[in-house]
């Protein structure tokens, strides 16, 4: 994963979240920080509060955000919502592009003291992605007696008619195939499908919100259609017809409007769209 943080001048607030990153080591994670100018040096002060905490970042030099950055990067941080609309006018896309925390000001011009409390922010902000998992790609599994409490506990989070553990657990035993997404071992998501005579039927997909915006439910559905597609004629499943991400993401992965179901939903009532990829020889 490509991750970039971006500040104005490359010089303070993103060199300093650009070291605080790389000190944590996490596995096939590349981190950058860019700005809108190029050139200078880390301000000095920035250096001096990151080496209060072990990390040096003395050989940085601002460099400006490129068109291959704009291609090749997973997620950009920002420091401020100013910067994501600069970056989105440059034609990053908005599902890759985030702000860090409530922003992060400027501590150009300030005392030390205030690049110490910007550096704490910064630190804390990134603190809190990583126990979110955000850095994180899930491990899509698939799911065993032992993950029924998980799934019951995305159930009751995501619907307003969720599962039992007792339901989901008969559905498993009935040869339904479940799948369960895991970020740093924590339960995110899952997708259950049950296959009958080269039919695949979606049950049920969610993804906890904490969790959402990630690509999880994709990746969950490329791992179930990889996992299945060589025995299948078809996969098939049902979506709010108000539920323009999800259905966006389905058409995506190739998934196609064939008819309605009237009154599918409840809680509220709502017809639901029913989508189906099609598998060829």
């Amino acid at each position: 994963m490509n991750i970039i943080f971006v500040c104005t001048g490359n010089t303070c607030r993103s060199p300093m979240a650009e070291g605080y990153l790389k000190s944590k080591n996490l596995s096939d994670i590349n981190v950058l920080s860019r700005g809108f100018s190029g050139g200078d040096t880390a301000n000095e002060k920035s250096i001096a509060v990151m080496n209060e905490i072990g990390i040096d970042i003395s050989n940085h030099v601002s460099k400006p955000i490129t068109a291959n950055d704009i291609k090749n990067t997973d997620k950009f941080i920002c420091m401020t919502a100013s910067h994501k609309r600069i970056l989105l006018s440059l034609g990053a896309k908005e599902k890759d592009v985030f702000v860090l925390g409530d922003e992060i000001p400027d501590p150009y011009g300030f005392d030390i003291d205030v690049y110490r409390n910007c550096r704490d922010q910064i630190t804390n902000e990134i603190d809190t992605l990583i126990k979110n998992g955000f850095f994180n790609k899930a491990e899509v599994l698939v799911a065993s007696p032992d993950d029924v409490p998980d799934i019951a506990a995305i159930e009751s989070e995501c619907f307003t008619t969720p599962w039992s553990e007792g339901a989901i657990l008969d559905s498993m035993n009935a040869k339904t195939h479940f799948y369960i997404a895991k970020v740093c071992g924590v339960a995110a998501g899952y997708m259950g499908v049950s296959i009958v005579c080269g039919e695949g039927y979606v049950t049920n997909i969610a993804v906890l919100p904490e969790f959402r915006n990630q690509g999880i439910a994709k990746q969950i559905l490329n791992t179930v259609i990889k996992s299945h597609k060589n025995e299948l004629e078809f996969i098939s499943l049902e979506v709010r017809m108000s539920n323009d991400a999800a259905i966006s993401l389905y058409k995506k992965i190739g998934f196609e409007v064939v008819g309605t179901r009237k009154r599918f939903y409840e809680h509220p009532v709502e017809d639901a769209y029913i989508m189906t990829k099609t598998f060829g020889d």
